[in-house]
């Protein structure tokens, strides 16, 4: 796994990159956040959608709220890049939705997107 910090000012995004799943419990999430915040002090992290787990997406496993609830207490921000059209689970897509109207969770489709996106919350 390989992590590059995107500053702009004061703003640090985290940018996770790994050709494996990296996301695939909810330690996994805890982990990945500590490790970046303790290592590079950033509170905004990007992943790829092929770095988490396809259970995340099935909302029936609670696991995305669990592993989202935490990063919201945790007040670090974070940017799903991938293609979610693929998905037709209403509830997902309705989730989705919610959380790109927030200000913690953000499924974009491009890196671009996630770091315009990331770095305007400041």
């Amino acid at each position: 796994m390989d992590i590059t910090i995107d500053q702009q000012g004061n703003s640090k995004v985290a940018i996770i990159e790994s050709n494996n799943i990296v996301i695939s419990e909810v330690q996994d999430a805890l982990d990945l956040m500590a490790s970046v915040n303790y290592l590079n002090e950033a509170y905004k992290l990007i992943i790829d959608k092929s770095n988490i787990t396809e259970e995340f997406f099935d909302l029936k496993t609670k696991l995305a709220g669990e592993i989202l609830q935490k990063y919201v207490n945790y007040q670090v921000k974070l940017a799903i890049v991938g293609d979610f059209d693929g998905y037709s689970s209403k509830s997902l897509k309705d989730f989705i939705y919610e959380c790109n109207n927030g200000k913690h969770v953000f499924f974009v489709k491009t890196k671009e997107e996630a770091l315009h996106t990331l770095h305007g919350l400041d």
